[in-house]
């Protein structure tokens, strides 16, 4: 698979100075946890969940998560295992190519007992999401994941969620940070990526953030954000990949948006008045987030509807600039370190400081790709809404 592989060879062309690289789930775990995207999240009840697999695949969605835990009743649970025992069973009797796949349990007793019920399905299934994790609860879930791993043969990842109290309240977050932090460490190899439970977090405190506010706007939220990206996020080695939280909303972007993009691939005209109020209309909240999110030091982003999914991989396609600094703060010859105007004289590249930034911003580019010069965001979702 790879980002934007449901378009035309010829349509990426178009786009890419430099395309994005293929990947499957035995790559290397670095280059997954950058390429998660807008991981989709699935309940596990739907009764055609096998086919929605594979129409998202083929939309562009390259990874999902089957859902157990707080998108069904209490009462669904048993049902919903028996559903996606049948579903893999369908998956892999069709053999198409299917997106990351990771189911989300509620209890570590979970993951032994579906990787067992699931056979030779479990060939499709790259790990398991889960909630609510801190030391106490995350060890014995991180235990189940090895146990699992050892039984079935096959690499399985853990994307621990981080949303519970303990860690949003001040007199507690310092303690919970530091046992995560213990907890993932100790199983490092296994851990994908964190993810961020923000709409727990709102609950807490009876919040829920308007369409026009991002996560950060929320105080409460941000100073979570921030301490999970300061301790567990750094970029000196010991960090991880840590996803953007969900956007909750999903107004009109299937039946007012997308159809005025697919007049064109390319937008002939560059109607910019009408791109504007489009994407102000349906989008800016949702678009505020992503680049939040990026400015803030996270990749990647929980969806938990597909007209999410193509703006969070248009705005992780790497810009030509953004290409040509990285590649200059890099050359070999700058070892050393220094400053230097950009190739699009426009700003300062210092060397030292700005590396950790560039290393990031090609292990982006290899899997989402490098924009043409003069191929913007617009374009780039175009494409990606194109069938």
């Amino acid at each position: 698979m790879r980002h934007f592989g449901h378009i035309a060879p010829a349509a990426r062309e178009g786009l890419f100075f430099q395309e994005p690289r293929e990947f499957d789930a035995d790559s290397p775990a670095g280059m997954l946890s950058a390429a998660l995207g807008a991981t989709l999240y699935s309940p596990a009840t739907r009764p055609r969940l096998a086919d929605d697999v594979i129409k998202q695949a083929g939309r562009g969605v390259v990874s999902m998560v089957l859902c157990l835990e707080d998108s069904i009743d209490d009462s669904e649970v048993v049902g919903a295992e028996e559903n996606l025992v049948r579903q893999f069973a369908d998956l892999d009797a069709r053999g198409s190519e299917v997106p990351l796949l990771f189911i989300r349990v509620r209890e570590p007793g979970q993951i032994m007992d579906l990787v067992s019920r699931l056979g030779r399905a479990v060939r499709l299934l790259s790990g398991f999401v889960l909630p609510k994790f801190t030391e106490e609860r995350g060890v014995p879930f991180m235990e189940a994941l090895t146990d699992a791993e050892k039984a079935c043969g096959r690499r399985l990842f853990a994307m621990p969620v981080l949303e519970s109290p303990e860690l949003l309240h001040l007199e507690t977050r310092r303690e919970a940070l530091r046992g995560i932090t213990r907890t993932v460490n100790k199983y490092r190899e296994r851990v994908l990526a964190l993810r961020l439970g923000v709409t727990d977090f709102c609950s807490a405190y009876g919040l829920r953030r308007a369409p026009d506010m991002t996560a950060y706007d929320v105080q409460i939220v941000g100073a979570v954000i921030a301490d999970v990206v300061n301790v567990l996020g750094r970029a000196d080695g010991t960090g991880f990949t840590i996803t953007g939280p969900v956007w909750e909303y999903f107004r009109l972007q299937e039946r007012m948006f997308k159809p005025q993009l697919r007049r064109s691939p390319f937008l002939e005209g560059r109607a910019e008045e009408l791109r504007t109020a489009l994407i102000e209309h349906d989008l800016d909240g949702l678009l505020r987030e992503i680049e939040l999110d990026r400015a803030n030091g996270l990749l990647g982003k929980t969806c938990i509807h597909p007209s999410h999914v193509a703006p969070v991989h248009a705005l992780s396609v790497v810009s030509h600039e953004e290409f040509s600094d990285a590649q200059d703060i890099l050359r070999p010859e700058r070892g050393g370190g220094g400053v230097m105007r950009s190739a699009y004289t426009n700003k300062m590249n210092e060397v030292k400081p700005h590396r950790a930034w560039a290393e990031r911003t090609l292990q982006r580019a290899e899997v989402f790709g490098v924009a043409k010069e003069d191929v913007g965001f617009v374009e780039l979702l175009a494409a990606g809404l194109a069938e």
